[in-house]
């Protein structure tokens, strides 16, 4: 074990008088690690700041659009407490994730910590995360995670077509890693007891841990169009072919190959089942649900 696990485990026995406590008001921080935002970025902030997240701490990982002007907003407005500038060009997301844990643990106070993405909105049916926090003895809650169908002509907010999963991906000629794919519920977690995150922020260990399914809902925007998709998939595949571990993106490391074999692009149909939307819908597989726009336009963001 490294010296610096061994910390965090000294760190997790000292906390364990306080692991499991009811807190009324708790300090909520959320993570973000973030790479050309710039369409989601500043709603991501706005909403989950509605929701009741007191400070946000960001990783860029060499952004080039407006993703830094967006930072430097809310970061003078008070709102993003802390900006880390990653500068390396391999993928090390669950230690970069966990270096922003640490902050937000030890450096302001937080009693429980949201590791995002800058593509989900994590939703309360109260419409305030801290209601749902404050009422659990338990240190980790598992969110369901619930996929939205792109809809190219809306801004994203204003979609109102979630998705299920289909178990037969090929009746409807579906890519294996469609937007119809199994979602695995991510936690939300307290800063006392925590020692380290998972890949991808679905699973996280704790000491001691007590575990709860949350009525908190992430929604998730992760295919916001073609154009989208590709960058991300050729972006996030050039940086996992430099990451030292195999385990984890394996969706982006088979969309990188077909990129160097050409066929990228083709292959979006398949992933959004575009050629198949009326069967999906008529089989209950796309179905409404305006609880994000319905939100947005409640709250005049």
């Amino acid at each position: 074990m490294s010296m610096y696990m061994i910390k965090k485990t000294v760190y997790a026995l000292a906390d364990i008088f306080r692991t499991f406590r009811l807190t009324a008001s708790p300090k909520l921080m959320m993570t973000l690690l973030v790479k050309n935002e710039e369409e989601m970025l500043e709603e991501n902030l706005r909403f989950h700041k509605a929701m009741g997240v007191d400070g946000f701490i960001v990783t860029d990982n060499n952004s080039t659009d407006r993703t830094p002007a967006i930072i430097e907003k809310y970061r003078q407005m008070g709102w993003i407490k802390e900006v880390i500038r990653e500068t390396a060009t391999d993928y090390e997301q669950k230690a970069w994730v966990d270096r922003m844990i640490w902050i937000a643990k030890t450096r302001y106070g937080a009693d429980w910590i949201i590791n995002a993405d800058a593509d989900e909105l994590w939703y309360a049916p109260s419409e305030n995360l801290k209601t749902e926090l404050g009422h659990t003895h338990a240190n980790v809650l598992r969110c369901e995670m619930r996929s939205l169908y792109p809809e190219e002509d809306k801004p994203f907010w204003q979609w109102t077509q979630a998705v299920r999963y289909v178990p037969d991906q090929e009746r409807y000629g579906l890519s294996p890693y469609s937007l119809f794919e199994r979602q695995n519920k991510k936690v939300i977690h307290r800063a006392a007891g925590y020692v380290q995150i998972s890949m991808g922020n679905h699973k996280v260990a704790m000491f001691p841990r007590r575990t709860e399914e949350s009525g908190i809902r992430v929604y998730h925007y992760n295919i916001r169009g073609k154009r989208q998709f590709m960058e991300k998939m050729i972006n996030g595949g050039r940086q996992l072919e430099q990451h030292k571990g195999r385990h984890g993106g394996r969706h982006w490391r088979y969309f990188y190959r077909l990129y160097k074999e050409g066929r990228l692009e083709e292959e979006y149909d398949r992933v959004i089942g575009a050629r198949a939307l009326s069967r999906l819908k008529a089989d209950g597989y796309v179905y409404e649900d305006d609880t994000v726009c319905r939100y947005f336009k409640g709250k005049g963001l």
